[in-house]
């Protein structure tokens, strides 16, 4: 079973094809991303003596959950936790955290869990790569794989690596930070990645 391959038009095979970035269905909880999701804010640190926070944030974050759309079912989900710290701004492959994929449909499927390496976020958009390092998918397990997310509110957006292979054991070595443009929808009422911008000093 291939995990996440863009859907066919006027024919479907018996194979469910999957699709995928990370899942809450896969944390036995959340990733996380990929473990729980959390919200891309600036973190604030108590100062010693004074009671002040710090006005220092992560370089870049992508979290949360949301399920793709799919017109005959499909349960595809996709969970994030990827962070790249302050002190790594300079240097994106030190991005740290999980995120989860999965899809299922009629019983049948795979998912994924991935060890982020890297993480490249612009204004809405984030592209975060990572090792899969558990998956029922055979061939699966130890492909890097990437995923790009558009954060559009409830109406976000999302792409990932193998969209012309149709499954992760099938693409082939991928750099690091490398993926499609987010060509898939989510489902209605689900979406709510969010991405924190990448500051770099140019």
């Amino acid at each position: 079973m291939s995990l996440a391959a863009p859907p066919r038009t006027g024919r479907r095979t018996r194979r469910t094809r999957a699709l995928a970035v990370g899942a809450a269905l896969l944390i036995a909880g959340a990733v996380a991303t990929t473990g729980g999701s959390a919200v891309a804010s600036p973190g604030a640190e108590a100062s010693a003596g004074a009671g002040e926070r710090s006005t220092a944030r992560e370089a870049a974050a992508l979290t949360g959950t949301a399920k793709l759309y799919r017109s005959l079912g499909d349960d595809i989900t996709f969970t994030f936790d990827a962070h790249l710290a302050a002190k790594d701004t300079d240097d994106p492959s030190k991005a740290t955290g999980t995120f989860r994929f999965s899809h299922y449909l009629n019983g049948e499927g795979a998912s994924a869990e991935v060890k982020v390496d890297c993480l490249v976020t612009g204004g809405k958009v984030a592209v975060v790569s990572g090792v899969i390092t558990e998956s029922d998918l055979e061939g699966a397990k130890g492909e890097r794989v990437g995923v790009t997310v558009h954060d559009l509110g409830r109406k976000d957006r999302l792409g990932y690596s193998w969209a012309s292979t149709g499954s992760p054991a099938d693409q082939g070595p991928l750099p690091k930070c490398v993926s499609s443009a987010p060509f898939e929808s989510v489902k209605a009422g689900t979406g709510d990645f969010r991405v924190l911008p990448w500051e770099p000093k140019l």
